[in-house]
């Protein structure tokens, strides 16, 4: 029955598991809910949150986008919906958004960070810092608005402001994973690795399935030369979902410095194995090819090293007169090995 105590419960519980970062068990209890209540704004919303929280913009902007059809004038989790066109780069859906939160109600913190983060898309950040200012006028208590605020201020190469908001903002949060890490980088952009790995742990907690949170502490013992820790937590990131391939590139890079050649072989083929067949070849999968290439090489292994340097034929970069190069001495070596025949 609909306001029922187990209802409010089933709501309650997927709102909690949002909170949480446990976006899967949160869908879970929405698609009960909406079998339920299918006209709900409420688990229309949350679904959205959800899919957020997962990284998946395109099911988070479809959600929304019917949020908005159903409700055209609601501005509860506008600011989130934002922060989905921020990250797809979408100028002109964002744009009609601060639009229309500007016509439905001016006053409301979420109007102001949509507004800021238009501005923030096109590089005016002075004008973005004025709009989420706005909105801590608004409420003092607005999540939202200290976490992009230091955004901006990192932008901006404010630091001592960037610190200040996102301190703010985790003394409103304590469970905003994006404070946290943004505090990381902050002190990373002042060399204070120390500082940076306690922030970036905190944000590693609350979201321990996210690679960047594990790929950033990587850097930060990398950067303090602790390799062997630098490659444990850079498998940890690669392990999760790491779906660019940049753990799974520096462990390559890794164990190429220290001449452990099995190993980066292993993490360079499964760099390329992870990318898609109709990739554009750029510089770390030139480097990639070029290495395998030469490992298959010293082994004697010639047509497969040659199907690797054909692929460089049409890169621009140095790799590509390395790779003509190498052609050359497998032709060679191929023409000896038949003469002697």
């Amino acid at each position: 029955v609909i306001g029922s105590p187990e209802l409010l419960h089933a709501c309650y519980a997927a709102h909690a598991a949002i909170e949480q970062q446990r976006s899967d068990d949160a869908l879970e209890v929405l698609a009960v809910l909406k079998r339920l209540a299918p006209d709900s704004t409420f688990v229309s919303a949350h679904e959205a949150l959800a899919h957020y929280a997962r990284r998946d913009f395109e099911a988070a902007q479809d959600h929304f986008e019917a949020l908005r059809a159903a409700d055209p004038f609601r501005i509860d989790h506008l600011d989130v919906y934002s922060n989905v066109l921020y990250v797809k780069e979408a100028k002109a859906e964002l744009s009609l958004l601060a639009h229309a939160a500007l016509r439905a109600d001016k006053y409301r913190p979420e109007t102001c960070c949509v507004i800021g983060n238009y501005y923030s898309l096109k590089r005016m950040h002075e004008r973005a810092v004025i709009y989420f200012r706005r909105a801590l006028r608004l409420d003092r208590q607005c999540l939202s608005a200290w976490t992009l605020m230091g955004h901006e201020y990192i932008e901006m190469k404010n630091t001592p402001a960037a610190i200040e908001s996102y301190r703010r903002a985790v003394d409103t949060n304590a469970r905003d994973y994006r404070a946290w890490y943004g505090l990381g980088q902050t002190y990373e952009i002042l060399n204070m690795y120390f500082y940076a790995l306690y922030y970036y742990r905190k944000a590693a907690r609350l979201r321990p399935y996210d690679a960047r949170m594990w790929i950033a502490i990587a850097q930060c013992h990398e950067k303090l030369n602790r390799h062997e820790d630098a490659i444990k937590y850079y498998e940890r990131a690669a392990n999760n979902d790491d779906p660019e391939g940049h753990a799974t590139l520096r462990l390559a890079k890794l164990h190429r410095q220290r001449r452990d050649d099995d190993r980066a072989t292993h993490y360079y083929q499964r760099y390329l194995d992870s990318l898609p067949d109709d990739a554009e070849i750029v510089d770390p999968i030139a480097e990639a090819l070029l290495y395998l290439a030469t490992r298959l090489k010293q082994q004697n292994q010639l047509q497969a090293a040659q199907l690797h340097l054909a692929r460089l034929l049409d890169f621009a970069g140095p790799e590509k007169l390395e790779a003509q190069a190498m052609l050359r001495e497998i032709r060679a070596l191929a023409d000896n090995a038949a003469g002697r025949q």
